[in-house]
């Protein structure tokens, strides 16, 4: 029997940005199992039904109330160009108060962009990490200081709550659900269809205008193509810095610069994904996929991706390879 699609409910509000709006439809929307069933039925919902502002010059009409957000799974809260309360005082407007208090416990949250803003001042991130857009960065800390805030990350999971960075990051939050609540086969083809990378490497570092302190001759691109290559094998922060022909020192700055992560960061990060393409695609023993995933023994690849993910390589497998996660 086929279970029903996941319920995702995107409240838009006054001021909404269009892109937000309609990538969350694009991308769950396109979602399908390996025989072709719908995985999520994604429906937009306002603090009012009727039309709702956005920051382009027009309109979008919205049928649904907020009584919407009591029969979801899943609520995704972009964001504004109208600033709120959330946003200038760090509380909720009584409309948005009592529409959160219809979200039923156990609910999956994600935001995108300054929607951090909405989960935050609901109390929702305190003691977690969380990620908003760079600019906003500031006054996010200043409003919200329960909040350990990561503004060099494109989007964050503390399980039942997700926050995402600037608009398109969105696109990388969605394809995190996907491929957390389906495998990376079908997070994979949605990306495919949409024509964006399946997972972007680094964070909004990348992003952040920075004055120029010196000639860039180099990069550290070709270091993370060749140690992607060699996954399967230790790789030193020497022997990368090498690969770029650049002191350890530089090689690190110059890393963090272009990819928001330290070089032993993103190296753990396309381990595990390599881990996990392999307990997806392949049926090699556990041990074997710990080898050529660079973990080296099964021992580690199980602390580490349980570190990642929360579940073991056996686990994982049983879960996406051939089949489908329960919805």
């Amino acid at each position: 029997m086929t279970s029903a699609p996941h319920r995702v409910a995107v409240l838009a509000r006054h001021g909404v940005m269009p892109l937000e709006l309609g990538l969350v439809h694009q991308l769950f929307g396109q979602a399908r199992s390996p025989d072709g069933v719908r995985l999520y039925d994604v429906v937009t919902c306002a603090l009012e039904p009727g039309t709702v502002r956005t920051d382009a010059d027009f309109g979008i009409h919205v049928a649904h109330g907020p009584d919407t957000l009591a029969h979801a799974g899943t609520v995704v809260i972009p964001a504004t160009h109208e600033p709120d309360e959330t946003e200038t005082a760090g509380r909720l407007s009584p409309a948005l108060a009592a529409a959160l208090a219809l979200i039923r416990p156990g609910t999956r949250l994600a935001s995108i962009c300054t929607g951090a803003f909405v989960l935050a001042a609901a109390g929702l991130l305190d003691g977690r990490e969380a990620t908003t857009h760079w600019q906003s960065a500031d006054d996010f800390r200043r409003l919200y200081p329960a909040v350990r805030l990561n503004p060099d990350v494109l989007y964050t999971d503390s399980g039942d709550v997700l926050t995402s960075a600037g608009e398109a990051s969105g696109i990388d939050l969605c394809l995190h659900l996907i491929r957390r609540d389906h495998g990376a086969a079908v997070a994979a083809e949605v990306a495919r269809r949409t024509v964006v990378p399946p997972h972007r490497e680094g964070g909004q570092a990348q992003y952040v205008r920075r004055p120029v302190a010196e000639p860039r001759v180099s990069s550290t691109g070709g270091a993370r193509a060749w140690a992607l290559r060699h996954l399967d094998r230790p790789l030193s922060l020497r022997e990368l810095a090498a690969t770029a022909g650049m002191s350890t020192r530089t090689f690190t700055r110059r890393f963090r610069e272009e990819v928001g992560l330290s070089p032993g960061q993103w190296l753990a990060r396309q381990r595990i994904e390599r881990a996990r393409q392999l307990l997806e695609e392949t049926d090699l023993p556990v041990d074997r996929v710990a080898e050529q995933a660079g973990f080296g023994t099964a021992v580690s690849l199980r602390q580490h991706l349980h570190a990642a993910i929360g579940v073991s390589p056996s686990t994982y497998r049983a879960t996406f390879r051939g089949g489908m996660s329960p919805g």
